[in-house]
């Protein structure tokens, strides 16, 4: 990896018409923009279909895209859509916020109509792409018409031929219900088709795409209902243990996020044929793959199902060089980011070091003592990308108005800011995020990265995501007269100028 800087700026957060960010005009100018400014690099979250919680990070399915971000107007261009109907998935009222709820009773009648106006060269190609996708499509599809079909309940609460995956019950299913398992392969066809095309005008552009993989899937995902087997589940597939963390400087419970635990002695069995296939398709999916909690390969937290809180679990050895040495087999000079933050110890460290592959800092977090002393820009390793913040930290602005007087001082005096403007006004706050990114971008990292939202200047209201809080996440968008204040000309001088 050579040195350069990047953007960290959700698709659901682009502004737009739709009610979500998408695979639309908007996005390639998007990225033109990121171009401009001298970025190598834009990245991005998870882009799965996500159930309640709205949640990327809790997808219905590792593999499967996100039908809220295809793009309804290219749905008209090929006349699937009428005008009216286009109309109808405008969203009525302010673009500021992601509205889940209105996504959910709305978009799927629209893509329903395109999907009944499909004509024979469409049906041909969609085909060709449930072929070429059978090792997870056909599950993913049979999942989608399943659960509907059991009014969206979880898939442990389907009747049991249906629930444990039975060849014939599945077969008697899909014949009653082919019109239905059809559109879910046509909503991922044109997905797939859809986003490869917005990528490779973003590659063209000289732009690479950081994508992000969750370590875990979800229970209620076709991931975990089609193969019961790779997870700590009963024979009734009830889970045994789920994943978390344990209690740490920002949680007295830990966090319980409730993910099934992988029974990796049987995934060794076949060379962990599962992983490496999710690997691979991810990286026909992004350039670049971040793999969220890294750490957990090495060791993770194993809570027993039914605890209310994280503090109960315990440390377990995870499958670490064993998968990946077959890792870097499979994928020789991998383009992945390991994901190592938050509780690491010497056998995490030396896992990662054993990889070769990059790690993880987090400027704010220098700051607050928590972690090594190794997340300020002085202490930096080159082989590492490091951030002002992620997703899951607020916003530069919003941390800095959390600070006490001593540490804001010397959070002053480190980046070298001397105040010119009223405390907090947004003079004062775009000057102070400047000099924040600047005392970043000085780093020997390979890669610095910042959220758009410390690009300008913006306060903890628009934070995308805060761990451990059940609502009021994943909902950030930038109206378009926002997204317009993005300083290209600083942003190229500042990436000419350090080398990025």
């Amino acid at each position: 990896m050579k040195r350069s800087s990047g953007i960290l700026m959700p698709i659901f957060a682009l502004p737009g018409p739709w009610g979500i960010g998408c695979f639309d005009q908007v996005a390639r100018s998007f990225a033109e923009k990121v171009a401009a400014a001298g970025f190598k690099y834009w990245q991005i979250l998870p882009l799965n279909p996500t159930s309640a919680g709205d949640s990327p990070y809790q997808g219905l399915s590792a593999y499967a895209g996100n039908p809220y971000f295809l793009d309804l107007q290219q749905l008209h261009d090929q006349h699937l859509l009428t005008t009216d109907e286009l109309n109808e998935g405008l969203y009525p009222w302010a673009q500021d916020k992601v509205d889940y709820g209105w996504l959910y009773h709305t978009r799927e009648a629209l893509l329903h109509k395109a999907y009944a106006r499909l004509g024979d060269e469409h049906r041909h190609r969609i085909a060709a792409f449930i072929a070429q996708n059978e090792r997870w499509l056909p599950d993913y599809t049979l999942y989608r018409a399943i659960k509907k079909a059991h009014g969206d309940r979880p898939w442990w609460e389907w009747e049991g031929p249906l629930r444990r995956h039975e060849p014939q019950a599945l077969a008697e299913f899909a014949e009653k219900y082919a019109d239905e398992i059809g559109y879910h392969s046509f909503v991922q066809y044109e997905f797939d088709r859809q986003w490869q095309a917005l990528k490779a005008d973003i590659n063209h552009l000289g732009v690479e795409i950081i994508g992000d993989m969750p370590i875990y899937v979800s229970q209620d995902s076709s991931d975990a209902w089609s193969r019961t087997d790779l997870f700590e589940m009963d024979e009734d597939s009830r889970l045994l243990r789920v994943a978390g963390v344990p209690p740490d400087y920002f949680t007295a419970d830990g966090q319980l996020w409730g993910n099934p635990l992988y029974r990796w002695d049987l995934m060794e069995k076949d060379g962990f044929a599962w992983w490496i296939d999710r690997i691979r398709t991810a990286l026909t999916t992004v350039d670049v793959l971040r793999i969220d909690h890294f750490r957990g390969f090495e060791s993770y937290w194993a809570v027993t199902a039914g605890e209310p809180t994280a503090r109960n679990g315990q440390w377990e050895k995870g499958p670490a060089m064993k998968l990946f040495d077959i890792v870097l087999k499979n994928f020789p000079n991998a383009p992945i980011i390991a994901e190592d933050l938050g509780d690491i110890d010497d056998d995490v460290r030396a896992f990662l070091n054993a990889t070769g592959l990059p790690g993880m800092k987090v400027m704010q977090f220098g700051f607050d003592g928590y972690f090594d002393g190794n997340d300020l820009p002085h202490a930096h390793i080159p082989n590492s990308v490091v951030y002002t913040g992620t997703h899951d930290n607020t916003t530069t602005i919003g941390w800095r108005q959390t600070l006490d007087p001593d540490k804001a001082q010397f959070v002053g005096q480190y980046i070298r800011y001397t105040p010119h403007h009223p405390e907090n006004s947004p003079a004062d706050n775009l000057a102070f995020c400047r000099a924040f990114i600047k005392t970043l971008w000085i780093s020997p990292a390979h890669l610095a990265i910042a959220p758009i939202q410390d690009f300008l200047a913006l306060d903890a209201t628009t934070r995308i995501n805060a761990p451990g809080t059940p609502s009021g996440n994943w909902t950030f968008r930038l109206p378009a007269e926002t997204l317009a204040q993005l300083d290209i000309d600083w942003i190229r001088k500042l990436n000419r100028t350090y080398y990025r």
